[in-house]
């Protein structure tokens, strides 16, 4: 830099004139930072004065002079390619400039170009145009408008310098780490950005310089050096280790990323079977599955597991536990297990550990006795109102930044007294005080009236009742405006003072009454301005008695967590503090201050209202929104009113800089104390720095910056004391911020990057004494190089957190103990809630505030310095206004850091998403600590507070609540989330009898196997024919029993079928139904010259023609093949899968209605399918009178009788045979089950094309005898009611539903149980209502129906299951004998292991399961290990494997793949019982005795289902149910209305349909990616946001998650969002 020996001050004006234009032009991007530099150069040269070089221990580079210029925009970007034109208005109040921070761009700089190597392979979010979420115009506020939009703690960690400092000789005596120089270290320096996207080079002067060992002064003892500065490897190069492996795995598969946006999807209409691009079972599809595993570790890396290498210890210990037969006591389920979850990460041997010695408490200077000072600060107003009456106490100021007013003591004391003698006197009526002494009354007043205020606060104090200063309430919807209701409650307050002005400005009801804010109690108002005071009569002396230990006054203080508490300041508290601020801060008599503080607390009280009266001092109050309008206004101030202090906080000092141009004559020289009240704050000093080098040629003086550190608790912790002209300035700690994030002081002199340079806060208080303790634990006194707590006892400290006294004990009496725990004496200390330590010469350096810490992974980080790393991020593009939140939220058992920012209106994706994952890298490379989330949201929408700054709790209440409504979020919970579970690496498994001894059969275990009961034939005849079960015992064949019903009981009705409105439309007796039958048998031979044993397609809507068809084939000699017809409405989706079904069946005909007849030779099919290869169409709407020559039997009962065709939810079509024997003992299991004969009625609402459901509607009746009520599930769309007002009016005990019908119900009719109970509906008669299904009971769906419909009659024994599967059609179904369905709790994590381990209700990680209805009479089931195929012991979770009389006969493939037969229908066990031939369902479940009889009195044995074995997902060696993670994923937002989940090249990809609006779609994502960590502890890859309705369901009410995935891999879901997860 060559303006190395410059002094600028000493410069021409004209020089310096084209320095600060030159300045400006940069900071407005107008040149780059090479051309600034090279002109700067040759302005300079003529002055430069050549310097020795100085010694190396202080070569710190200066900064460079530049705020962060605009790096060279990427060529494709034309509009930052023009030149920008000059702004002419130059205001600071509209320059976005000042909104940029230069903090450590450097450090920034040096640390993007590390990662420049490595492009990110990160692939960008996609998003729907419509999702683009803009401000609104209305919210779009310009700078100086009221909505206060300026970050007033943001603000002050950005400073932009026009000039580099001076160097300041350096006192090499001093320690390395206290650099005696006036400018900071790199990283609180103000080097330029010159990087474009990461393609910049370090700055040369970032590189660490060769540093001698650090010289310790005695206080700090033993000499060390930084051992090892923690870099951890970079974590980004994970990433993208990670996606390029993914990128290699799916190009094997050749399908190409989902870059997910085009093709919308037609609504959801008909729930359709899709089979998944063709594939029929025999096709085997990921069948074999090899025995390498792929599993992914904590960083995301995918690696290689061979699966039989050694089982983990930690497994090892759960099976073990798991062997112990004893339950654990009841204590013990709720113990957190995270110690055998988690990943604890082993401890660094090279973490720096504290080596000094304890430290030894820190005495400030005594408190000086003045002999006049007042006996309470009332008596001091007193003094001065009597006897300097004409003197100016209070000017305020006017928007415009003009004085509006000017209180005098003598007035400030009358109305004060006039106020007092109102409050205590003329309140209520003549006889009732409505206040007391000692009551506690709210201050409501703008920061634009401190007159007001004043009054109000001296007028308390002189009635002695407590004052209690909030902030004036805008609306009901105010960041935390509830909280401020706790601290009234909490205070008891039920009085407020405000002024006239601002009590029309309040919020109003209708009727004009002052709105009831959310949590706050009712209050009084009352308005205090003079016209309504009355004067107190000639005897009436306000009682001022000496200061006591009574609260004076309570200050609101807000904590991390957003609760707001009230400090109480005792008399003598509040009059100590006004001592030891005189005494420090050197006040005189008559003095004029410039306070741009708020007034209503902290320092802005305490030395512009309180102190100031003390000392007769005349205060200039700069009201927050002046400074909005005209920065400059309080340097102004101090100019004109030659003001001898200013009290102003860093941003002031940045704004005042950015605007300084507009203003040449101003002299700053009248000020000998600048008070710097957030000079704690560790990027203080750049604000600091630069604000001098602006002023300095303005006449002010480097001594007068006067930082200091204040808590509400504490109050003034410790101030630096104006300094004497000359003497050599303060010194700096150059600190390693690894060293920090371990609480350890170390000098940093490796990596200057990440360095955090800190200025001192001065010395302790006069009279108080300070100790450094352990934040966290008991109060341990800290180590002489350790970082910790200060804590101070003073008598100018708060005294309590008024009404809660719990809170109080912690922080306002802790008396510190040493290393031994022994306290080291008796008296108490107050917590301070700064982190700090202290340094040479008793300097007190704080370095964060407790409510600013991070601790992630046991290191500390600190929120402001992770802002301010995330401004030095070319921030100007994409952050409106540098309006950044911090903060952390524990997600799965460690902090996860989360930063939020306002976007800028017009930042373009790109540039957002660039900033983003550059902001990634700089904050991994300067702190090592990764984010888990990085949103970007629209400018404007961050709750704020009453200065303007972002309210952190409330937006991270936002966050967790998903109201955030972000524009723009990234996700990296792959680089951030270490502490994940090993990945579990399966055991070899032995097969052979040896492992029933040694293995899961421990001796005394029984085998895992349970049976219905005999199925038994009845030999005697007349039994028979009392019982009317003639054709159960005679008749091997429906058609039989069909013709035999014919015969015997013509008329008996069998079917009766109603539409929507309830009504009959359809009945069929026993004799129609057989005529109907015979009518299609002729057909088929006739029409169709159908030959015996060809397959016939069944194409029929939902009722009794196809009822009437089934029996016709049979009667024919055909083999039926129910298939369901294509949706009119959506042919493209439906008609293909019954083309397939017609294909893979090799049907000879179809039969059908008309209309579907003309469907299916449409132009619409035609654009579908080839319509003109469709096998002979036969329409059985009007069919002659004709009979079949002949009724054909089958010569055995294992011919095949039907085939039943189902599309898995995996996507997979398979038909299986079903005999004639098996429909019989089918039937007849359901008939012993269910107890059906003749004279009973029931109720189906079920799908009748597969499985149970088809065998209910058609088969059963004709067995048994029954009445079915047939309800079209589709029917129940155009009426919700119809299904529940069939049961009512016909009195029904056994229905049979599907889950699609009890969700319509629970959805569409929860909230109408009463109009229902009008109507009359009432469900007490139903005794059993069974769904349907294939898969796991749906427990939560099945209970709500219970519960919601109780109302109406419905007993909770009522609802129960039934489970069936490919190979057996219907293995349970809850009948109407037996003990009610039982529920278990497991554990979800032993679950992931194939193991299951009975927990009890309420246990954390357990899952309800419902047993799965009785096992019918005839049923066996086994539960098998799949891959040694032995026998499993109870409560053990294996493959479910069945042996019936009804098991299906095997596939139906056109392929004919007889291995795949074989191994699912007549498979033998490994060992054990060899014989038996068993059917492989494919289903995971257990089997449990349970302590209930059943029917024979033994003890029965319930059947669990888990889940279906090809659906479960192996994620890192652990076997996961997608159901579990749907119902997690469910539940994380209000907004999802469905999900599913699949794997797609080892990432988790989550799709949840979004049933709000679109600005929640990026909400979701954080939710989402929290919620699947916790609960299942896996990383969500990618997250995917679609319309209601994209997730395809079949008419089970099943997803079909496969297909789903082929529509995301071919790009076919049109998202509204698609975040790729890093």
């Amino acid at each position: 830099m060559t303006d190395r020996g410059v002094d600028l001050s000493a410069l021409p004006k004209e020089v310096r004139d084209q320095l600060a234009e030159l300045d400006l032009e940069l900071s407005e991007g107008d040149i780059t930072q090479k051309g600034y530099e090279k002109k700067r150069t040759k302005l300079l040269a003529p002055y430069i004065i050549h310097t020795p070089v100085l010694p190396p221990q202080n070569d710190v580079q200066p900064p460079a002079p530049s705020s962060s210029s605009h790096a060279p925009p990427p060529a494709s970007s034309s509009r930052y390619r023009e030149r920008r034109t000059r702004r002419t208005h130059r205001s600071g109040g509209t320059r976005d400039d000042r909104y940029r921070s230069d903090i450590h761009t450097e450090a920034v700089q040096a640390a993007l170009a590390k990662h420049k190597e490595e492009k990110m392979a990160l692939p960008m979010p996609t998003k729907r145009r419509s999702t683009y979420v803009q401000s609104p115009i209305e919210t779009r506020t310009p700078p100086d408008s009221s909505s206060g939009s300026e970050d007033e703690t943001s603000a002050r960690r950005q400073s932009s310098m026009a000039a580099p400092p001076p160097l300041v000789n350096p006192n090499l005596q001093s320690p390395d780490w206290m650099n005696r120089s006036a400018q900071g270290s790199s990283t609180s320096s103000s080097a330029s950005s010159t990087m474009s996207h990461g393609e910049a080079k370090p700055q040369p002067q970032s590189k660490p310089q060769a540093q001698p060992q650090p010289q310790y002064k005695p206080q700090y003892q033993p000499l060390y050096q930084p051992h090892h500065q923690l870099h951890e490897q970079s974590r980004t190069a994970a990433v993208t280790d990670m996606l390029a492996q993914s990128r290699i795995a799916h190009t094997e598969n050749s399908v190409p990323p989902p870059d997910v946006t085009a093709v919308a999807p037609p609504a959801r209409g008909p729930r359709v079977d899709l089979p998944s691009k063709a594939v029929v079972r025999g096709m085997s599809r990921g069948q074999s599955r090899s025995s390498m595993m792929e599993t992914a570790d904590g960083r995301g890396n995918l690696q290689r597991v061979p699966v039989n290498s050694r089982v983990s210890t930690k497994i090892q210990q759960l099976l073990n536990t798991l062997k112990r037969p004893k339950r654990p006591p009841l204590s013990e389920f709720f113990t957190d297990d995270s110690e055998e979850i988690v990943q604890v990460p082993q401890p660094d041997p090279n973490t720096p550990r504290p080596e000094g010695r304890q430290i030894i408490p820190v005495k400030g200077e005594p408190l000086g006795v003045v002999s006049n000072w007042p006996p309470a600060l009332q008596a001091a107003l007193a003094r001065w109102g009597a006897t300097q009456g004409k003197s100016p106490a209070l000017t305020a100021l006017d928007i415009t930044g003009k004085p509006l007013y000017t209180l005098t003591y003598g007035k400030l004391w009358s109305r004060s007294v006039k106020l007092a003698y109102t409050l205590l006197n003329k309140l209520g009526t003549k006889n009732e005080q409505i206040l007391k002494p000692g009551d506690r009354v709210a201050l409501v007043y703008p920061n634009s009236d401190p007159g007001m205020f004043w009054v109000a606060f001296y007028g308390c104090l002189l009635a002695e009742v407590i004052p209690v200063p909030i902030e004036v309430p805008l609306s009901r919807k105010d960041a935390g405006i509830s909280q401020v209701g706790f601290l009234l409650g909490s205070c008891g307050v039920g009085l407020a003072l405000t002024s006239e002005i601002c009590l029309k400005g309040l919020p109003k009801t209708p009727t004009g009454e002052i709105l009831q804010f959310k949590g706050w109690p009712r209050l009084k108002w009352v308005i205090t301005d003079s016209k309504y005071l009355t004067k107190p009569s000639k005897d009436w002396q306000p009682h001022i008695p000496t200061a006591n230990t009574d609260p004076a006054y309570i200050e609101y203080k807000a904590s991390k967590e957003g609760t707001v508490v009230g400090v109480a300041v005792s008399k003598v508290a509040m009059l100590t503090h006004c001592q030891a601020l005189t005494q420090a801060c050197n006040y005189c008599e008559g003095e004029t201050l410039v306070n741009v503080l708020d007034f209503k607390k902290d320092m802005g009280l305490w030395h512009g209202v309180l102190t100031a009266v003390m000392n007769r001092i005349h205060t200039i109050s700069v009201p927050y929104a002046v400074m909005k309008a005209c920065p400059l206004s309080w340097v102004q101030r101090v100019h004109v009113q030659k003001a001898r202090v200013a009290l102003v906080k860093c941003r002031d000092l940045h704004w005042a800089m950015m605007a300084h141009r507009d203003q040449r004559e101003i002299s700053l020289a009248s000020l000998r104390m600048l008070i710097v009240a957030d000079g704690a704050n560790p990027w203080s000093v750049s604000s600091c720095d630069a604000f001098l080098n602006v002023f300095q040629s303005h006449g002010l003086k480097p001594e007068v910056i006067c930082p200091c550190a204040t808590s509400p608790e504490a109050m003034t912790v410790a101030i630096r004391r104006p300094g004497v002209p000359g003497a050599p300035l303060p010194a700096r700690a150059i600190l390693s911020m690894g060293g920090l994030s371990h609480s350890v002081i170390r000098v940093n002199t490796e990596d200057k990057n990440s360095a955090l340079t800190v200025q001192d806060v001065g010395h302790v208080m006069p009279g108080a004494l300070m100790c450094i303790v352990k934040p966290d634990g008991p109060p341990q006194l800290c180590k002489t190089d350790e970082i910790g707590e200060i804590i101070i006892n003073s008598r100018a400290g708060g005294t309590m957190y008024y009404g809660l006294p719990g809170l109080t004990k912690n922080t306002f009496e802790v008396i510190p103990v040493n290393a031994n725990g022994v306290p080291i004496g008796e008296i108490p200390f107050v917590r301070s809630g700064l982190l700090g330590f202290v340094g040479p010469g008793s300097l007190i350096f704080v370095v964060g505030k407790i409510e600013g810490l991070l601790m992630v992974s046991g290191r500390r980080h600190n929120a402001d310095d992770l802002v301010a790393t995330a401004l030095a991020v070319e921030p100007v593009k994409t952050v409106y206004r540098g309006r950044i939140a911090v903060f952390s939220v524990t997600v799965f058992y460690d902090e996860r850091v989360v930063i939020v920012a306002e976007q800028r209106p017009d930042a373009s994706e790109e540039d957002s998403f660039q900033w983003m994952s550059r902001v990634l890298q700089a904050i991994d490379s300067i702190h090592q600590v990764g984010l888990y989330c990085l949103a970007l949201v629209p400018a404007n929408t961050l709750p704020k507070t009453p200065l303007g700054g972002i309210h952190i709790s409330d937006t991270k209440q936002f966050y967790l609540e998903g109201n955030l409504h972000p524009c723009n979020i990234l996700m990296c919970p792959h680089t951030c989330v270490t502490n994940l579970p090993k990945p579990r690496q399966k055991q070899p498994v032995g097969v052979g009898p040896a492992s029933v001894m040694v293995g899961n059969l421990v001796a005394g275990k029984r085998i895992a196997q349970a049976a219905g009961r005999d199925l038994g034939l009845i030999e005697d005849q007349d039994l028979v024919r009392k019982l009317c079960m003639w054709p159960t015992v005679m008749h091997q064949y429906l058609t039989e029993a069909l013709q035999w019903r014919a015969q015997t009981d013509p008329d008996h009705v069998l079917y009766v079928l109603l539409n929507a409105k309830g009504v009959t439309v359809g009945t069929a007796t026993c004799v129609q139904l057989h005529k109907r039958a015979e009518k299609i048998a002729a057909a088929l031979t006739e029409k169709g010259s159908i030959n015996t044993g060809e397959n016939v397609v069944l194409l029929y809507p939902p009722g009794i023609d196809l009822i009437a068809a089934f029996y016709g084939c049979l009667y024919a000699g055909c083999v039926p093949v129910n298939v369901r017809p294509p949706h009119s409405q959506n042919l493209a989706a439906t008609l293909p899968t019954v083309r397939m079904i017609i294909d893979v069946s090799k049907a000879a005909c179809i039969l059908t209605t008309q209309n579907l007849m003309r469907i299916l030779r449409s132009k619409e099919a035609a654009a579908s399918v080839n319509i003109k290869t469709w096998p002979i169409i036969i329409d059985t709407d009007d069919l002659p009178r004709r009979r079949p020559p002949h009724i054909y039997k089958p010569p055995t009962a294992e011919m095949i009788a039907y085939l039943d065709f189902s599309v898995s939810t995996t996507g997979m079509l398979t038909g299986v045979k079903i005999s004639h024997a098996a429909i019989s003992a089918l039937c007849r299991s359901i008939k012993l089950q269910c107890e059906l004969y003749s004279s009973r009625q029931i109720a189906i609402c079920l799908d009748p094309y597969c499985g149970l459901g088809f065998v209910l509607w058609c088969l059963a009746s004709v067995y048994s005898g029954h009445q079915s009520i047939l309800i079209p599930p589709f029917e129940l769309e155009s009426c919700l009611s119809l299904w529940l007002s069939t049961l009512s009016q016909y009195r029904i005990r056994d229905t049979f539903c599907s889950y699609s019908v009890m969700e319509l119900c629970t959805k569409g009719l929860g909230t109408q149980t009463e109009l229902l109970k009008g109507r009359g509906v009432n469900l007490s008669c139903v005794r059993s209502c069974v769904v349907i299904a294939e898969e796991r009971p749906r427990l939560a769906l099945t209970q709500s129906f219970s519960k919601l419909f109780k109302d109406l009659g419905l007993s909770s024994r009522a609802v129960s299951t039934a489970f069936g599967s490919r190979v057996n059609l219907a293995v349970c179904l809850q009948g109407t004998t037996g003990p009610d369905p039982c529920t278990v709790y497991v554990d979800m994590k032993s679950l992931r292991h194939d193991r299951v381990r009975l927990v009890e209700r309420g246990a954390p990680q357990s899952l309800p399961l419902m047993e799965s209805g009785k096992i019918l009479p005839g049923v066996r089931v086994i539960i098998v290990n799949p891959e040694t195929r032995g026998p499993l012991g109870d409560s053990h979770l294996g493959e479910i494997w069945v042996n019936s009389p009804h098991n299906a006969s095997g596939y139906y493939t056109i392929y004919g793949e007889e291995s795949l037969q074989a191994d699912h229908f007549n498979t033998k066990l490994s060992f054990g019982d060899p014989h038996t031939l068993w059917a492989r369902t494919g289903y995971l479940g257990f089997v449990k005795r349970t302590e209930l009889l059943d029917a024979s009195g033994d003890r029965h044995d319930a059947l669990f289902v888990v889940g279906s074995l090809d659906e479960t997902l192996e994620l890192r060696g652990l076997r996961y149910h997608p159901t579990d993670i749907e119902t997690s994923v469910s539940r994380a937002h209000r907004s999802i209305a469905e999900s599913a989940v699949f794997t797609w090249t080892n990432l988790l990809v989550v799709v949840s349909e979004l049933c709000g609006s679109e600005q929640d779609a990026l909400d979701l994502v954080p939710l989402i990616t929290n919620v699947v960590l916790e609960e299942h502890h896996l990383i969500v890859g990618v997250v995917v946001i679609v319309d209601p309705g994209v997730i395809p369901i079949n008419s089970r009410g099943e997803k079909q998650r496969m297909h789903l995935r082929d529509s995301f891999l071919a790009d076919q879901l049109d998202p509204i969002y698609v975040a790729y997860n890093m």
